[in-house]
């Protein structure tokens, strides 16, 4: 019989008081580098609104692992305002996760003041700079500095962490044929690729152990030709599975570098997102922007079937990520096996979303998918639908 998503449940050592857990979505509240009241406001209500868990995101490792500068990066300095928002969410009932990564390619090399890392040589049109290869050196330093940010979650009161190893990010980098092309004992066999994803959810696994639950989020396919496919995917879940270093996958899918609209399906907003850059990158991306933000037919649930693999091959219990809007979507996915799921867009149009379903499975979610909370990642996530809500 399949559990019940809404009833209680264990995500390694952490207690969860359901299933459903608030995906990481960028916040874009954190001018300092650092934890503001908008951020802790903006976790607030999705936890008061019933979800077990909420994540953080994004959580950069270094400097310059950081999307652009204004992004957290795990300090001890940023302790202090992480526990001030662990402490809140603990008081609302519900755990509370920190996505803890590098960039890579997709960081803002320009807004960072420092070079971008990637498994080989990039160009990244919105710092409009190339990146740099990582060295082993450098791989050595970022796997060694996710550790030390899973420690300083562990100090903020964090109730596990989420490693990110998606959207071609640095770890993700690593894993896609069409970015690494490396020679060296990183690059070529699917073995290789896959050295700095297991290396790091080794370190972090060994700093924290069963202190907080650890989860990686991983890529199925980059929806790129060329790049991560299912069979290598789930061979690489396989091996974080055998290695013991994960409690849990949340799969995902999609480049935020070269095709993000392939995660978020629905609508791609090409003029609101132009409106956020400076001339002469805005015509480009009104002129050129299909080509980058292609549209995607929206369904419930849309990435179960590549889902459904890695279900069918796998103990370790998975996340279901993607339109996740009704309790007819969550049911599903407690019907097929997964262990959890996680929610995105329909919590930031409605952040009470869960208490209302648990009163009404009926319940439908107000989201349109029409994708314009996107671009508002630059001052300051939010639904440009709530003013029209009830």
């Amino acid at each position: 019989m399949a559990p019940d998503v809404l009833a209680p449940a264990k995500l390694g050592p952490v207690s969860l008081r359901n299933r459903v857990i608030k995906a990481a979505t960028f916040e874009g509240m954190t001018p300092d580098a650092l934890v503001s009241d908008e951020l802790i406001e903006y976790h607030r209500r999705p936890a008061a609104g019933g979800v077990g868990m909420t994540t953080v995101a994004y959580c950069a490792v270094a400097p310059e692992g950081r999307t652009e500068r204004r992004q957290i990066w795990m300090r001890p300095e940023a302790v202090p305002g992480l526990r001030r928002l662990t402490e809140a969410m603990h008081a609302e009932g519900a755990a509370v996760s920190a996505q803890i990564g590098h960039a890579g390619p997709v960081a803002d090399a320009k807004s960072n003041g420092l070079p971008g890392l990637s498994a080989g040589r990039f160009f990244n049109p919105i710092g409009m700079k190339y990146t740099k290869p990582a060295t082993a050196a450098d791989i050595e330093r970022v796997t060694k500095a996710h550790a030390t940010a899973a420690r300083l979650a562990v100090e903020s009161g964090f109730d596990a962490v989420e490693m990110h190893f998606g959207h071609n990010y640095l770890a993700s980098s690593f894993l896609s044929p069409k970015l690494n092309r490396r020679d060296d004992e990183f690059g070529g066999s699917l073995v290789n690729r896959a050295k700095v994803v297991r290396g790091i959810a080794r370190a972090v696994r060994d700093e924290v152990g069963d202190t907080i639950a650890v989860t990686a989020k991983l890529n199925m396919r980059d929806g790129v030709r060329g790049g991560l496919e299912v069979d290598d995917s789930l061979q690489v879940a396989r091996w974080l599975q055998e290695d013991g270093s994960v409690d849990a996958l949340e799969l995902t899918a999609g480049s935020s570098l070269l095709n993000p609209m392939y995660l978020f399906r629905g609508d791609a907003p090409i003029p609101e997102f132009a409106a956020n850059f400076p001339l002469p990158l805005r015509l480009g991306i009104r002129m050129f922007g299909k080509r980058f933000l292609h549209a995607y037919p929206y369904q419930d649930a849309y990435l179960l079937e590549h889902a459904r693999r890695f279900q069918a091959e796998l103990d370790l219990p998975l996340i279901l990520l993607g339109g996740i809007t009704t309790r007819e979507t969550m049911d599903l996915a407690m019907d097929e096996g997964f262990a959890f799921v996680a929610m995105g867009r329909a919590l930031l149009r409605e952040p009470d979303l869960i208490n209302r379903i648990a009163a009404d499975a009926a319940t439908p979610s107000l989201c349109i998918h029409c994708n314009r909370c996107m671009p508002t990642i630059y001052t300051g996530t939010r639904c440009p639908e709530i003013p029209a809500a009830r």
